[in-house]
């Protein structure tokens, strides 16, 4: 497996959400956005790995580093294409928006941009690429300790009294590592540069206008392509969508996970207590959330020893990390019910396989930079302390770790600028497609996000379970809405449901 292919495969075990408020003043789009006109045609060549469509093409992008100074320092990044199967039928390039922080499109043209029907292929170039700072991108490390490296230390959990020392003393220690390795690059990692890069890109492809289909983080770095750039949008899907509050970004993306777990959870209970499921728990669904609070308790006493993993113990939080990771998609539910089920009699599964430790240590940087410049977070532990204490008496599964302090709280360089704030000014032309159980982007967000865009949007409503509704996770319905508005323009005149 090639790195970039790894990169995207293990983007979700990042994870990794935050924010507050800018302190500076934003950048102005004019005073940063490419030309209109085409700027210098990028170089298509043979990609770089195997299993890729062999349509599938790839090129280098250089952008500034810092786009407040475009004739500063430059970096690359690696972006794909797929023509149109339809040359007569072409209307313009879909760019595949990853999500993240620290994912990748850049092989979505030959993977899930597969999957789009056969009138949004003929419509449309399919085009990826890898972020900035993400491989084969230039790209940031922080070269964390292995124990750092671990999704149930990446993600806040606090101690099992609800403590918040450990958690300050890790944000501190990922932070400095994160100054001492990740180069001048790191400081320019946010979402708002992103969106410039994407400008840049549209301009090397020689289109006046870009459409795009993001999903999860990327519905976020849509929005605010959008607003930094609204005449340059054509036809725009957002897919699982972040609420874009401005005072709270990413961090607001973290708290979520409560509501996304009380939405989804239930559905996790139901299928656990099916007759004739062979990873059934309980006779009864509603046996398996007290099941599933009383073991996680127990391993926080009691730990089993995990050979192989990080960490090499199945503690409480372990539990809780694989209970969120598995309520992404229904898919997943039984890795969950599996480990549960070993737990329960002192065992354990074989250790979960991991990604090799460079692409980890990339992903996570890109994922930090972006999070903690995209706005500042609290310093003080207080406030951390305090959000935990309310978050695990009202959301016991999630055991306070939505509102606790990530590495960000340690972060010591100030937001280069404000958080775009997305508003309703600019063209109509954005669908929003979120299901109604999401563990991730829980629907809550996308109606936030439509709040937002006001008459720019129309929400479509899945009912459904997991993350990345379209094409994946959703139902016929909402796969036929998008579709049909990717290909042909037709929106609904409404925010709609799909049943």
């Amino acid at each position: 497996m090639t790195q970039p292919t790894r990169i995207l495969r293990n983007a979700a075990l990042i994870g990794v959400s935050t924010a507050l408020l800018g302190i500076t003043a934003p950048m102005t789009a004019s005073a940063t956005t490419a030309p209109d006109g085409p700027s210098k045609p990028l170089a298509w060549a043979a990609c770089e790995g195997t299993g890729l469509d062999p349509r599938q093409r790839c090129a280098t992008l250089q952008v500034p580093m810092d786009h407040a100074d475009p004739d500063g320092p430059r970096i690359d990044v690696a972006v794909s294409r797929i023509p149109s199967e339809n040359p007569k039928a072409r209307r313009g390039t879909l760019l595949l928006i990853p999500g993240g922080p620290g994912g990748s499109s850049l092989n979505d043209p030959s993977g899930k941009g597969q999957k789009l029907p056969q009138e949004v292929r003929d419509t449309y170039d399919l085009v990826g690429f890898a972020p900035r700072g993400l491989a084969p991108s230039t790209s940031v490390s922080c070269g964390l300790e292995h124990g750092d490296l671990a999704t149930s230390r990446l993600r806040p959990w606090p101690a099992p009294d609800g403590s918040v020392n450990g958690n300050m003393t890790t944000a501190r220690r990922m932070a400095d590592a994160c100054v001492r390795n990740g180069g001048e690059l790191i400081k320019h990692l946010s979402t708002a540069n992103e969106a410039r890069d994407i400008d840049r890109l549209r301009a090397a492809l020689g289109e006046r206008k870009i459409s795009a289909w993001g999903t999860s983080y990327g519905t976020y770095v849509g929005a605010v392509y959008g607003q930094l750039f609204p005449h340059r949008t054509d036809r725009v899907v957002l897919d699982s969508v972040d609420d874009p509050d401005p005072a709270r970004v990413n961090r607001a993306w973290l708290a979520a996970h409560e509501q996304g777990v009380e939405d989804t959870f239930p559905h996790f209970a139901a299928w656990a207590a099916e007759p004739g499921n062979p990873d059934r728990l309980a006779r009864r669904a509603t046996d398996v959330r007290p099941m599933f609070l009383r073991l996680a308790a127990r391993l926080d006493r009691e730990p089993v020893p995990w050979p192989g993993a990080n960490p090499a113990e199945l503690n409480g939080n372990v539990l809780r990390q694989t209970m969120l990771d598995s309520l992404y998609a229904p898919s997943r539910y039984p890795t969950l019910a599996r480990l549960i089920r070993a737990a329960q009699e002192g065992t354990v599964p074989p250790a979960p396989p991991a990604p090799p430790e460079a692409v980890l240590q990339n992903v996570t940087a890109v994922g930090a930079g972006t999070l903690c410049n995209d706005v500042a977070w609290p310093k003080a532990q207080g406030v951390y302390e305090k959000g935990v204490a309310e978050s695990r008496a009202e959301y016991p599964l999630t055991a306070g770790m939505p509102r606790n302090a990530m590495l960000c709280a340690a972060w010591p360089y100030p937001p280069r600028e404000a958080p775009v704030r997305i508003t309703d000014e600019g063209p109509s032309n954005v669908l929003l497609v979120s299901n109604e159980r999401d563990v991730a982007t829980p629907l809550a967000g996308a109606v936030k996000m439509r709040e937002a865009l006001g008459r720019r949007a129309v929400l479509v409503t899945v009912d459904s379970t997991g993350h990345n509704p379209y094409l994946l996770n959703g139902n016929a319905c909402g796969d036929r809405t998008a579709s049909r508005f990717l290909a042909t323009g037709e929106r609904p005149d409404a925010d709609t449901h799909c049943g």
